[in-house]
């Protein structure tokens, strides 16, 4: 029984390799590329794939890319996606807590001016913060 190659995803590695970012396909023996850029290596592995089981580009399953950067980099890397994952929660707390301070404010009476004086932002912002 022949599986239907678009319902079935691929897993595509894709490796720097000199200026090239070396391409394979782990579930199907003998299907490697190459791209220039890192942004073309979906649609570069699509057509390899589509090549092989001679199939329209169209019809191949999902692709999950699966980039390996350098290893001098892999540390860096985990620490940034992490630092931007915490600050993009804070952001998120932050602007809680400045709706609900302006919900507050307003209800104790106090002008939009010196609420936005409080919240640091102008009162005009406070209007669109009040209005979400």
């Amino acid at each position: 029984m022949t599986m239907d190659p678009t319902r079935q995803g691929y897993r595509v590695d894709a490796v720097r390799s000199g200026d090239w970012w070396a391409i394979s396909v782990p579930d199907l023996r003998g299907v490697f590329s190459q791209a220039k850029r890192l942004n073309r290596v979906e649609a570069t592995a699509r057509e390899a794939i589509a090549m092989m089981l001679d199939i329209d580009e169209s019809e191949v399953g999902p692709i999950d890319v699966q980039v390996q950067p350098p290893h001098e980099v892999v540390g860096l890397l985990d620490e940034l996606h992490h630092s931007v994952s915490v600050a993009e929660d804070a952001s998120a707390t932050a602007a809680r807590a400045r709706r609900e301070a302006a919900k507050l404010l307003r209800d104790a009476g106090f002008p939009m001016r010196d609420i936005g004086q409080l919240l640091g932002v102008s009162h005009q912002r406070v209007s669109q913060i009040l209005s979400q």
